[in-house]
């Protein structure tokens, strides 16, 4: 597969949907997003919807509930954090960062009869300063949303829906951090390594197609099951695309909508069980995944001529592997629940790995647990532990040896990042949460030296409190 190959699938697979109109006409089901299955017994309902404030501030207004009958939906979310580095880390410091969401959905057969079909779009402001790339320097970033500012879109798709909503294609600007890798309760934690995790975050160019940089690409579903579902996806494999510097810099504003680069390919296979309300067990959902990225990787030790790049001999050039690729598994399980409720104890754990030679991290695990109602009369507060193990490669192990071996030096060889995290989602009213959050990390940057101090001593483990609060209409 070439490097156009993506532009190529994404053109094709998009002509599918815009000429999807005639062929959905006969879908008797209609057009509803991921979130709205049929209440039938075949298909049970999905969750609800996540609360919004509107209904503590007296309704959702007139517009918006003509708006939603028309077929149209949106919501803002802002998140706001204050975030502080006590011990360790680069230096000690504090920052607040903020991010605010907009998201637009469109159920296209309300809107214009087109039966199957829906449109979605995700936009950020993303303003302050982020607490890792500043004071820590870390690999596993302290918060989900730290990015560099920006005003930028995320995604942009149109789906598709076939076979009784069974089959959905989805082309368009996409996230894969959306649907792929994902751990149900791993989402409650700051720290940006329990959504999109470090292995792919470090390992993939510019990161992969995560927040805060999505890119073109096509998305296949199916659910054969109520129980089992499939996803295949196909992305350019670089959202910001080659060159030097920061790739949010490089597109700041989420436009650039690349296609020509070489490909990037996912799959996942997720098997969800005990689901009902009458279900003789716990619920849980197991997953299995893996990735391919079609474009060429520096070797993390040897040059073109195959010397250690540390060698006074080299080029410097590092020696240019084809492909990439991962492997992955994910356990959301539910271990103890309060009878008749949502609330008591989920676990999680996620384990990755990636070639030696051409990645920084070659093994990543992470898990933890949440309980939700935990102290009585808070049935929706949410409390979390978890911890999560990155590995560094042998290969870049290898160049810090050489480095030390060739300069006579005894700088710190880099070895492993680990991060500990607690924290408390406490709501307010519905719809606005606060959450005060600990974390702790283990040799940050992989046990790496501090640039800043001249003896090449290590990044000293840091100590970080901070403060969130989210608040959704």
């Amino acid at each position: 597969m070439r490097a156009s190959s993506v532009s190529v699938i994404w053109l094709l697979l998009g002509a599918v949907s815009i000429g999807a109109p005639a062929f959905a006409a006969g879908n008797e089901s209609g057009g509803k997003g991921d979130q709205q299955a049929q209440e039938t017994s075949e298909n049970p309902p999905a969750p609800p919807s996540p609360p919004s404030i509107a209904s503590s501030l007296g309704g959702r207004g007139d517009t918006r509930s003509a708006l939603e009958r028309a077929g149209i939906t949106y919501s803002f979310t802002y998140i706001g954090e204050g975030l502080g580095a006590v011990t360790g880390g680069l230096r000690k410091g504090t920052i607040y960062e903020g991010n605010l969401q907009g998201v637009l959905d469109a159920d296209l057969d309300k809107l214009l009869g087109w039966s199957g079909a829906s449109l979605h779009a995700t936009f950020y402001q993303i303003h302050g300063r982020g607490l890792s790339r500043f004071y820590i320097g870390n690999l596993m970033p302290v918060s989900g949303i730290e990015a560099l500012p920006s005003t930028r879109l995320y995604e942009l798709w149109l789906e598709q829906k076939f076979a009784g909503d069974k089959v959905a294609l989805r082309a368009g600007q996409l996230g894969a951090d959306t649907e792929f890798l994902v751990s149900q309760y791993g989402t409650l934690f700051l720290n940006a390594t329990f959504g999109w995790p470090a292995i792919a975050m470090i390992d993939l160019p510019s990161g992969g197609p995560s927040y805060p940089l999505a890119t073109p690409g096509v998305r296949f579903k199916i659910t054969p099951t109520d129980n089992l579902t499939i996803l295949a996806a196909v992305f350019d494999g670089n959202p910001a695309g080659p060159g030097p510097g920061d790739p949010q810099r490089r597109n700041h504003t989420g436009l650039a909508f690349r296609t020509s680069d070489p490909a990037f390919l996912i799959g996942e296979i997720q098997y969800a069980y005990n689901q009902g309300k009458d279900a003789p067990g716990l619920p849980g959902t197991i997953k299995f995944g893996g990735w391919h990225h079609f474009g060429s990787f520096a070797d993390q030790r040897y040059d073109i001529g195959g010397l250690p790049l540390a060698d006074p001999r080299s080029s410097g050039l590092p020696n240019q592997l084809r492909g990439n690729d991962g492997l992955y598994a994910v356990i959301d399980q539910m271990v103890y629940r309060t009878s008749g409720t949502d609330q008591g104890i989920g676990a999680f754990a996620r384990i990755s790995a990636s070639p030696s030679d051409r990645n920084l991290i070659s093994f990543y695990a992470d898990g933890g647990l949440t309980w939700k109602g935990m102290i009585p009369g808070r049935e929706d507060d949410t409390f979390g532990l978890s911890f999560a193990y990155s590995r560094i490669s042998n290969g870049a192990r290898g160049f810090d040896q050489d480095i030390n071996f060739f300069t006579d030096s005894a700088r710190s060889v880099r070895t492993s990042e680990a991060v500990i995290e607690v924290t408390y989602q406490a709501q307010i009213v519905p719809g606005w949460t606060i959450q005060p959050d600990f974390q702790y990390v283990f040799r940050p940057g992989g046990n790496a030296s501090n640039p800043r101090d001249p003896t090449g001593a290590r990044i000293k483990d840091a100590a970080i409190f901070g403060l969130r609060t989210t608040i959704r209409y």
